[in-house]
């Protein structure tokens, strides 16, 4: 088969597009940012919240025996529209697809989409399911909940970041959850893929047990080895203010799970009917107890769960620096900064290059603030900070005497860079 899968460089996506490929199928790939993910995939580099007309598809879907939609957004910020990329976009697709004569539509729900509205996340999922069973298609809407793997993105990273925690915060009013793997839904899409499979059904995708969200918690940390963790209870307006801050987050491009929408969400919990999806597929799903202990984590799973909330702190602080350093320079520090320019030899250029060097760090700073600029402004931190070293060096040598140490503390900026590089991709 030849399959346009959408979102197909994200958590689902990704999994989705390597079993096509290692079965034998040709994918035409679409996502709005990709690298070097499976290379034998044709790519079409596409916002679907910008693709609302039927002619914005209909380019992309020559020869195509199937569409697979894994794309989907936690809630509008820069870049990112719900209402857009949930129904509109999926509208025209569909639309597309029945003129075009693509009968086998597969649309990756949210589980309780079906149910009371609480957030945009879920109204727009509503709407968008809405829109596709509106069209002459052979479609299935699949509904899953919380989607964990031996990959972690989203809600499945979350869970290893609080697992481990030294201390377990209790989440309030915090709903039950039933984990599906990614395995079982992956087998499932593959399943509605094949000839005769069954059509128009919306089937929830859920896990085979309840498990409160702290036992979700604790069965990552079981996994991750890290002992029995000491609970704390926490204020109210504290999770509030961190669903605020992921929100501020969002908002300079850091999809972050901890947000407002995630809150509202989580109160429903994500549980669901799976006997309809088990009866139809054949498909037992696997408690997650079970799954987890047929992959014992590695040292590298254990690496990421501990960087998890280290991540922000880190580009938090570094952004901080740099703004700061600039501030600092063309304020309270404009004499220093001068007189070491004026001993550098710099003469009459001495205040310019003071005030072009706060800027440059004023706008490093910015730049590592925001997601999309956050590699390149790291990599300008790197090479100023050489550049800075290597100066200080043939200029004002006696500056590795001072005791203060302000050649020295160069070096553990440039492992803090280097650490913020390696961790700054999410997926």
């Amino acid at each position: 088969m030849r399959v346009l899968v959408l979102g197909a460089s994200g958590f689902i996506g990704g999994a989705v597009t390597g079993r096509l490929i290692a079965r034998g199928d040709e994918v035409v790939g679409v996502a709005r940012r990709f690298g070097n993910e499976h290379p034998s995939i044709r790519w079409v580099r596409a916002d679907i919240a910008q693709a609302t007309s039927p002619a914005d598809w209909q380019p992309h879907l020559e020869g195509i025996d199937a569409v697979v939609n894994c794309a989907g957004v936690l809630q509008d910020a820069p870049g990112d529209a719900a209402r857009g990329v949930h129904v509109d976009g999926i509208a025209a697709l569909a639309e597309a697809c029945e003129q075009a004569g693509i009968r086998r539509f597969v649309h990756l729900s949210a589980v309780g989409a079906d149910r009371e509205s609480l957030s945009s996340f879920s109204e727009t999922k509503k709407a968008g399911e809405a829109a596709l069973s509106a069209h002459d298609l052979d479609w299935v809407i699949l509904r899953p909940s919380v989607v964990v793997g031996r990959a972690a993105y989203g809600g499945s990273a979350l869970l290893r970041g609080l697992a481990a925690l030294p201390a377990l915060p209790e989440i309030p009013d915090a709903g039950p959850l039933q984990i599906v793997q990614l395995d079982d839904l992956v087998a499932t899409i593959l399943f509605f893929l094949e000839p005769g499979a069954p059509a128009r059904v919306a089937l929830d995708v859920a896990g085979p047990e309840r498990l409160a969200f702290d036992e979700a918690v604790l069965a990552y940390r079981r996994w991750l080895r890290f002992g029995p963790p000491r609970r704390i209870r926490l204020p109210r307006w504290l999770f509030a203010l961190g669903y605020k801050l992921g929100d501020a987050a969002g908002a300079l491009g850091w999809r972050t799970p901890i947000r407002t929408t995630a809150r509202r969400e989580l109160v429903r919990g994500a549980v669901g009917d799976p006997s309809r999806w088990i009866e139809t597929t054949g498909i037992e799903p696997q408690p997650l107890g079970a799954a987890l202990a047929a992959e014992p984590a590695s040292v590298q799973e254990r690496w990421f769960a501990r960087l998890y909330f280290v991540k922000p702190i880190v580009f938090v602080i570094f952004s901080a620096f740099w703004i700061l350093t600039g501030l600092i320079s063309l304020g309270p520090g404009w004499d220093v900064g001068l007189e070491y320019m004026i001993r550098g030899g710099a003469g009459a250029v001495a205040a310019p290059g003071v005030i072009a060097g706060a800027l440059a760090d004023i706008v490093i700073g910015i730049g590592i603030a925001f997601r999309r600029t956050a590699k390149p402004a790291l990599y300008a931190a790197l090479a100023i900070s050489v550049f800075y070293l290597v100066t200080g060096t043939i200029l004002l040598p006696e500056l590795w005497a001072d005791p203060i140490g302000p050649m020295m503390k160069i070096w553990p900026i440039i492992a803090l860079n280097l650490v913020a590089l390696a961790i700054v991709e999410d997926r």
